[in-house]
Formats: C-alpha cells, sequence, structure tokens
C-alpha cells in the first residue's frame, strides 16, 4: 500500500498530470452510466436495487410549501422563502496546520483575542438562534479543537432546547485524544478534512506533520460510534486527483463518507480554473471503477450529492459549489469567531452581531439586525470567476 502512494507521489512531484477538463452547468439533466454494473443499518431507508444506473446532476430545488417542515421565525426566511435552520459557528482563527487553499504563504492576521467572542456570548447567540428555528450547529475554525473550552461551549450548546445536532469540523490533528469526553459533551456528529493518503503530501499542503494522526482521529471517530464519519476532501487538478478513487477504497469496510469537495477561491489561495477538478469528471472516476455506484435521494437542502457501491459499508458524496451550486436549498448561515455574521460562504457581506451583543442590545434588536441580513441574502451566488475577483476573506477567518 505505501510503495503504491510513494509511486504516486514521486509521478505528481514530477509534475506528470493532463490538464484538460471540462465543464458542466447547472442544469436538469442526468448522467447515464454507460458501464455494466461493525455498523448495520448504515443505509435504512436509502436505495434499493431497482432504481435505474443514473447519475442526476440537479441544483436543489425549494420544497413545495417551506414552511411546511418547520414553524421557524420569520427572522430565519429570506425573500426567497429558504429557511434557515443550520448555524456554523467559527471557534477560532488559529489552526494547527497552514493548508495551503485556506491560508496564504505569508500567514494572515489575526483577530485579536478581545475582539473574539467569548463562550458566554457563542452561547447566548446561538441561543437565540436555536429559539428562533435552528436546530442544527456545525463548530468550525480555525480549529476548533485547540480552543480550551471546547468541551464546555459542546455541553452548553448540546443543552439548547431545540438542537437536534451538533456537529464539528476538525482537522484531526489533536481529535483523537479528546473525542471521548467531547461526545460526552453532547458532541453528535464529525467531518474530518483530510485531502491526501500520502504523508509526503499532507506534509507538502499543510506545512506541517501529522497525517498519522488524522489517520487515527477517523479510526478513533469510528471506534466512539459515529456512524457516518466524514471525510472532506478538496480535490485539486495534479496533487491530489489521481487519489480519488483510494480514497473511495476508505468506504469498503468502515462507515465512512468521503466527501469529495470542489477547489473554491477565497483570498490569498492562489485559486485557478487549471486546478479545479468539476464534479462530472470525478464522478466518471469513481464510476468507471465502481460501475455499481448508485445516486441516493438527497435532501432539498443538501449540501452534497451522495451516491453508495454495492457492498459499501460507507458512502462517497461530492460538494458541487463550483460547477453545479445548490444555492436554491440553501439552509446555512455563519456566525464567524469575532461574532460577524455572515448569510453566504462567497458573499462579502457581513454584519457584526458582536458589537450590538456588547452595548446592551435587546433580544428583539439582536433579531432584526439578524433578520434583515437574512433577507438581504441573494438567490444564488456569483458564477465561479466571479468569485475568484470578488474580495472576500480567507477561508481561515471565515470558518470551515
Amino acid at each position: 500500500m505505501m510503495r503504491r502512494y510513494t509511486s504516486k507521489f514521486i509521478n505528481w512531484h514530477l509534475g506528470l498530470r493532463n490538464l484538460s477538463f471540462s465543464m458542466v452547468g447547472c442544469e436538469a439533466e442526468s448522467y447515464y452510466a454507460s458501464r455494466n454494473s461493525k455498523c448495520q443499518g448504515f443505509f435504512s431507508g436509502h436505495l434499493n436495487g431497482s432504481m435505474p444506473k443514473a447519475y442526476a446532476t440537479y441544483c436543489a430545488k425549494l420544497p413545495e410549501d417551506p414552511q411546511s417542515t418547520n414553524l421557524a421565525s420569520d427572522m430565519l426566511i429570506d425573500s426567497f422563502g429558504r429557511m434557515h435552520t443550520y448555524l456554523r459557528i467559527s471557534l477560532t482563527e488559529r489552526c494547527n496546520l497552514r493548508c495551503q487553499y485556506c491560508m496564504p504563504a505569508e500567514g494572515v492576521e489575526l483577530t485579536r483575542s478581545p475582539q473574539l467572542l467569548s463562550q458566554d456570548e457563542i452561547v447566548h447567540l446561538a441561543n437565540l438562534f436555536v429559539s428562533s428555528g435552528v436546530d442544527k450547529i456545525r463548530l468550525t475554525g480555525g480549529e476548533p479543537t485547540i480552543r480550551k473550552d471546547i468541551e464546555d461551549i459542546c455541553l452548553q450548546l448540546s443543552n439548547l432546547k431545540g438542537l437536534k445536532t451538533l456537529a464539528m469540523t476538525t482537522n484531526g490533528i489533536t481529535l483523537a485524544r479528546k473525542l471521548p469526553k467531547l461526545k460526552e459533551c453532547g458532541l453528535t456528529s464529525l467531518n474530518i478534512s483530510l485531502d491526501t493518503l500520502v504523508p509526503a503530501k499532507f506534509e507538502f499542503l499543510t506545512r506541517r506533520k501529522g497525517h498519522e494522526r488524522v489517520m487515527d482521529s477517523i479510526n478513533a471517530a469510528i471506534d466512539c460510534g459515529y456512524n457516518p464519519v466524514k471525510v472532506n476532501c478538496v480535490v485539486m487538478r495534479g496533487f491530489n486527483d489521481d487519489e480519488i478513487c483510494d480514497f473511495v477504497e476508505l468506504t469498503h469496510n468502515k462507515p465512512i463518507n468521503v466527501r469529495f469537495i470542489e477547489f473554491m477561491p477565497f483570498d490569498g489561495n492562489v485559486w485557478n480554473v487549471k486546478k479545479l477538478v468539476p464534479y462530472s469528471e470525478m464522478l466518471d472516476r469513481v464510476g468507471k471503477q465502481f460501475p455499481s455506484l448508485k445516486r441516493l435521494q438527497d435532501h432539498p437542502a443538501d449540501t452534497a450529492k451522495n451516491f453508495r457501491i454495492d457492498g459499501h459499508l460507507g458512502m462517497v458524496s461530492f460538494i458541487t459549489s463550483m460547477t453545479e451550486h445548490f444555492c436554491a436549498g440553501c439552509n446555512r448561515l455563519r456566525l464567524l469567531a469575532d461574532g460577524n455574521f455572515k448569510v453566504c460562504l462567497f458573499g462579502p457581506s457581513e454584519v457584526s452581531l458582536r458589537d450590538p451583543l456588547r452595548e446592551g442590545a435587546e433580544e428583539h434588536e439582536l433579531r432584526e439586525i439578524i433578520g434583515a441580513a437574512v433577507k438581504r441574502k441573494k438567490a444564488s451566488h456569483a458564477g465561479m470567476f466571479d468569485i475568484a475577483k470578488t474580495a472576500n476573506r480567507p477561508m481561515i477567518h471565515i470558518g470551515g
């Protein structure tokens, strides 16, 4: 196994890559396959064998009646009828890795600690959102596990009345030893970032060592009963696109959901369309090696297009922000570590909740600020070339 990965690293390092690529639009089309074809119940209620071998590539559609599934506060409903029941909270801008697509080589200026939200402020604002209809919170960073009060934050958030899911996205460097306690404190779902299975490539991309520790954290999460354990992989041409099917193999005997993410532009990450491997190409590669690949039924608010392979415990997903956006079903909002509120990952607009909170704003005033920002949310983000030219903060500031 290691010999195979070492060989791939040598080929990658020599730059032996084909730079051709194809793009697909956000159309209601299907890609039809032309080829033959410790956690039980993982796919219960999903796809059965009667489904055709069709890989749908549609964008998410709004429910017929967006208010029928949740009595969410008007504060969380935008002018297009989208209900926002999912809040991502960045706990810190600090990170113990220096991933090239997240942070520029020269680093970024971090917000001074007094300007970051305190634990009490995080819980206060989270409670305001949950009491208005948010039922899922994801903790991000930076790297959320390096925050010293991470267990206390999880415990307080998991006790909020109405919250159904408390998730976290982490790079996995320190996760393994902290996970048992985090689970006790109410952490219900995990995404672990890993962009390569080759240790030398990991060190090149992250500018740090730690590949083995991330793999240990993935296995620790499985041992702790997380099902599935989601593994986020940003695919970049000429770096890790040759590993796509190796990542799929991770789903064979373990309840892992590998999520392939199209390379996205943020300030300082030197985005180039030549590095983008579009969803259509990734799907074709996986379908050729795994002909039993079948599309699952996705929720309208899903960011991922989900698939399963016959005989695999885990599943495979694709996050297609660049070539097939899913804005129509977007239900996500973001609270940044400095207290700024952001309604779209790719939109530059932000409004501070920290400042009015510290100035003694009452609940109804905070709700008005939030509601006004949600109402200003656009129908969709700009195209990828416009995004690349639009000023936006580095991902380390926004939160993963």
